[in-house]
């Protein structure tokens, strides 16, 4: 198949173009003008330049192809409204949308978040596809923003017959993550930079694993559905010990209380307001941190094929790839 991937330099998106490549699909990228891609160089894949937020600029990439996956978008959480944010998440997905329905895309398989649904506050109840939005409370226009997207995708499918598929990642760990993004966590640990664990706990995946369960949504999974890619629902002193142990590190020991994590998360979020600064904790991630976000992969697992790659294979992976590509000192 000829495939189109946006996002395609971001964690996920240098996963899935090699899991792409590896099944011997013709690969197309959309990347913006002027960006550097060093996990792409190299690769056999054909390079659009454009901006999703320039509708004009989709037509050449998109009437080359006849899948498109859309990976694109703004994962900022500070500040916690953002204008930017928005604009690529909603406007950005919508002109995907409608480019997609011009030019008669087979298949859009969209790239949405697991926190578009309710998530389970214990692992014998987790959260799964049906449930609504749970996470308006939070007030992070992130979260919002991939759930409203997520929505003008339903919509077009019903009302416009787009045929699109949606798959919602959990949070996602493994190799070629470049800026980096989750792997900040893998680098703290083997910093020892990580003081302490909260309460809370969430879903984790190897990114290799959500990649091929989004190159089998090419010719599997249900129009119109939705499908949660996750593996190990872990509370977060769990997850430390299993990250930490893989990577040959020491876990934080230290237990944070709610109060303690939710004061330091305002105060940071206060003091980077006045002194301009970007916060390694604001006042919405510290909450966030203090809840269970659980989740179901049934579903996916059965119509996507998805597999489910131990977490400590993942970080060593990601660890390994930092290693590589001299990470490890450079200050992040």
């Amino acid at each position: 198949m000829k495939i189109l991937v946006t996002g395609a330099d971001g964690l996920l998106g240098s996963n899935l173009v090699r899991e792409l490549l590896n099944r011997n699909h013709l690969v197309s990228v959309l990347l913006l003008e002027g960006t550097k891609s060093p996990t792409l160089d190299g690769l056999p894949i054909t390079s659009y330049y454009g901006n999703i937020l320039k509708p004009e600029s989709l037509d050449a990439p998109f009437k080359n192809n006849e899948i498109v996956i859309h990976c694109a978008a703004a994962t900022d959480v500070y500040p916690a409204r953002n204008e930017f944010v928005n604009a690529v998440n909603i406007e950005g997905s919508r002109n995907i949308v409608k480019t997609c329905l011009k030019h008669s895309i087979k298949r859009l398989v969209y790239v949405g978040t697991a926190n578009s649904f309710s998530f389970g506050t214990s692992k014998d109840k987790p959260g799964v596809e049906d449930t609504p939005y749970a996470s308006l409370h939070y007030g992070l226009d992130y979260m919002d923003s991939k759930r409203y997207a997520q929505e003008l995708v339903l919509e077009a499918v019903k009302n416009e017959k787009l045929p699109a598929v949606i798959v919602n990642p959990t949070f996602m760990i493994g190799p070629y993550d470049s800026r980096p993004s989750s792997g900040k966590m893998i680098l703290a640990l083997h910093k020892g930079k990580v003081p302490g664990y909260t309460n809370g706990g969430k879903n984790y995946v190897a990114v290799k694993d959500v990649a091929a369960a989004i190159s089998n949504a090419i010719d599997k999974g249900r129009i119109g559905e939705c499908y949660i890619l996750g593996n190990e629902n872990l509370s977060y002193k769990e997850a430390f010990e299993k990250l930490a142990n893989a990577i040959g590190a020491k876990p934080p020991k230290l237990k944070m209380g709610n109060v303690i994590v939710k004061f330091y998360g305002t105060l940071s979020s206060l003091l980077a307001k006045i002194f301009k600064l970007n916060p390694a904790v604001t006042k919405e991630m510290a909450i966030i941190s203090c809840d269970h976000h659980y989740y179901s992969v049934e579903k996916a697992r059965k119509e996507l094929d998805l597999p489910q790659t131990p977490i400590e294979t993942a970080a060593k992976e990601c660890f390994e790839w930092f290693k590589e590509n001299d990470y490890l000192t450079k200050k992040i």
